[in-house]
């Protein structure tokens, strides 16, 4: 399959939205809170949004953050907040060159791991060579 990983832009937020609405699990997607909090990452240095897209498709995205820490010695580390690939465009290698991508862009600002949770992908990640490596724990508070 020939597919491009390019940065997202707002044009993208209706094909965004569709990906998010399959990649959800425990929230309720809204439509116009989507395209409010899509400006933030695209305007953020420290945030890096793209997608997958074949022939003007979109067939995934991924979204990750890097800050600094102090575990690290101060260094900069990156994190996988959200991956998703379309189920019927999986077992391409979609997944895993928006990971390549987001390494990079990580490894270039010199993040010295990239980290993630995940509750159904365990065997892509340990297949692209992640290790498991704590538990993950979450407070979910209401929204108004």
């Amino acid at each position: 399959m020939d597919y491009t990983i390019r940065a997202a832009c707002l044009d993208d937020a209706t094909a965004l939205f569709s990906l998010v609405q399959q990649f959800v699990t425990s929230f309720q997607p809204e439509h116009s809170a989507f395209e409010a909090s899509l400006k933030a990452p695209l305007a953020d240095e420290n945030a890096w949004l793209q997608v997958a897209e074949v022939q003007g498709e979109l067939i995934g995205y991924c979204l990750g953050f890097d800050h600094y820490t102090f575990y690290a010695n101060g260094i900069r580390v990156a994190w996988v907040e959200e991956i998703m690939v379309k189920a019927e465009m999986r077992r391409h290698g979609v997944g895993e060159s928006l990971m390549k991508a987001l390494e990079a862009w990580a490894t270039a600002r010199g993040s010295t791991l990239v980290a993630l949770a995940t509750r159904r992908a365990a065997a892509f990640y340990r297949a692209i060579g992640y290790e498991e490596s704590a538990t993950f724990f979450r407070k979910s508070y209401n929204r108004k």
